[in-house]
């Protein structure tokens, strides 16, 4: 007699039914047991809900390929939907997904489609959305679905996906690095902690790693950190994760908050290419900047296209690399390239802020409301006297004050890969995207304070966002190179598109509505051509 085995599920709270039937194993010489999934249990009623049953091979040779035929006449909005489509196949998330999770990948590019094209709408308007619209699952999936199809997306699966999508990527693309913070309502959660909000939240936060492509524009792997952690950190484990995406010539575009002189240790240990800013006020920026200052605002050294005073000074790194091993620290000299620019522009406006903030701290200092943050800067700009007769008397050290004006309008990279002080700083600039696309993640995709209760529906669900951020890095860039900003917002073209509509008539292949000129447009240079019924 087979025997009924009830397991639970603890990621989902689903209690899944097997029939479960012992035998004998003659080679390892123990009982086994053969379990088959026959359903699972309502959470309400207790009882056994059954399995589909799949279809015979008498019932799947008589189903035709193709659209199923439609038993009654509806009409979908499919315009914006199909655009997505024809990109998913285009750069290949629908088949990486269709890899990594063969049985709700339509589930996760619907809900993907849902947050691209109802900007800032929450998921229990879904099942709205979803009666008016053709998408990949073609079913509504209420609130307690979505919730589910979140909790189910597994750690393998992601990093699965991840490394699908970076096989996609050339070893010669820069990949850009960058964080952000995300508020959350629940300090339940693992990895919520209160740190430096970016945005003066006060909330609890888990912070956010984005690596991406900088030809390509898009993005293909995040890491989740704790909200405390600092940019600084976060370097080392993104270099260990670097050898899991498989990628040999990994070449890294950060900002100045991920430089520090361990990660930059650490990046020639891993044989790594890399951009990274540093501020002026480092040791040894500082001595190669008083160097080429007399001779930065040369003509020679002016670039018409970018406005900007740009040299390159090759120099010595002290590299060190402790051996636990050997107990001790290997050192050696390498080469670094450290790019100089000055902007002009840039110097007037800093000396405006930096007089300002002076006058500020004057005035503190004579109406005696000091504060113990200035307090540094107070003795270091200024010289405080009080007499009797006179009171208080602040005189401004001149010497202090221009030390620090003669820096203003400057800024620099470090780069051990381009020496071109132009080509650097293109590629840098071009780093702006991953700003963008926090952005996108945030507002449009309705990620400024997440509203999960659960470590597993939190991952799943910032999965699901992150995939949405693919195709709308893809429709930014595409706009971007043909112009079409000029006349449209991200908005705008998809309500223009989202307008077609399919028509589904009984014993009959859908059909399209009519199409403008200007939507026909739209789809070729978004470089998709319409469905056939379209043109």
């Amino acid at each position: 007699m087979p025997a009924i085995v009830y397991q639970t599920d603890k990621r989902t709270g689903i209690t899944y039914v097997y029939e479960s039937v012992s035998y004998w194993d003659k080679e390892k010489q123990q009982s086994r047991a053969k379990r088959k999934l026959i359903g699972k249990l309502d959470p309400e009623t207790g009882e056994l809900v059954p399995t589909r049953k799949k279809r015979t091979e008498t019932e799947t040779e008589a189903r035709k390929p193709g659209p199923s035929p439609a038993t009654e006449v509806t009409r979908e909005f499919c315009g914006a939907t199909y655009l997505l489509d024809a990109i998913g196949s285009q750069i290949g998330i629908t088949e990486d997904l269709r890899t990594c999770f063969p049985d709700r990948y339509q589930q996760i590019l619907s809900v993907a489609y849902y947050l691209i094209l109802e900007d800032k709408a929450p998921l229990l308007r879904f099942p709205k959305w979803s009666r008016l619209h053709r998408h990949p699952y073609g079913r509504t999936i209420t609130s307690q679905r979505s919730s589910d199809l979140f909790a189910s997306i597994t750690e393998d699966e992601r990093y699965q996906f991840f490394l699908l999508q970076a096989k996609r990527r050339t070893d010669k693309e820069f990949w850009c690095c960058d964080t952000t913070s995300i508020s959350s309502y629940s300090e339940q959660l693992r990895q919520v902690r209160y740190g430096k909000n970016k945005e003066d939240d006060r909330l609890p936060q888990i912070n956010l790693a984005l690596l991406f492509g900088h030809d390509s524009n898009l993005p293909f792997y995040y890491r989740k950190l704790p909200g405390n952690i600092t940019d600084v950190k976060t370097v080392k484990n993104l270099l260990q994760e670097m050898d899991f995406l498989k990628h040999r010539k990994v070449r890294l575009v950060m900002d100045r908050g991920f430089y520090s002189e361990s990660n930059v240790n650490e990046l020639f240990k891993e044989h790594m290419k890399f951009i990274v800013s540093t501020k002026t006020s480092l040791r040894f920026v500082r001595s190669e900047l008083d160097r080429v200052q007399p001779t930065m605002r040369h003509w020679d050294r002016y670039d018409p296209q970018t406005e900007l005073y740009m040299h390159c000074e090759t120099i010595q790194w002290n590299y060190s690399q402790p051996r636990p091993y050997k107990k001790d620290v290997l050192r050696d000299k390498r080469r670094l390239y450290l790019h100089i620019y000055y902007n002009s522009e840039r110097a007037a406006e800093e000396e405006r802020r930096f007089y300002t903030f002076l006058t500020e701290l004057k005035a503190e200092l004579l109406k005696d409301k000091r504060k113990a943050a200035h307090e540094k800067l107070y003795k270091k700009y200024f010289q405080v006297m009080k007499t009797p007769r006179r009171g208080t008397r602040v005189e401004p050290d001149e010497a202090a004050i221009a030390e620090a004006k003669q820096y203003h309008g400057y800024f620099t990279l470090l780069s051990n890969v381009i020496k071109d002080p132009k080509e650097a700083l293109q590629v840098y600039r071009n780093k702006d995207l991953t700003e963008k696309a926090f952005g996108n993640l945030k507002e449009r995709l309705n990620m400024r304070r997440m509203l999960v209760s659960s470590q597993a529906s939190l991952d799943g669900k910032l999965f699901v966002q992150f995939v949405a951020l693919i195709f709308l890095s893809f429709i930014k860039k595409r706009m971007q190179d043909e112009g079409l900003f000029a006349k449209h917002t991200l908005n705008g073209l998809l309500d223009e598109l989202d307008v077609i509509e399919c028509y589904h008539y009984p014993g009959s292949k859908p059909r399209y509505s009519e199409i403008t000129k200007p939507q026909k447009e739209l789809y070729e240079k978004m470089g998709v051509a319409p469905p056939a019924s379209l043109q």
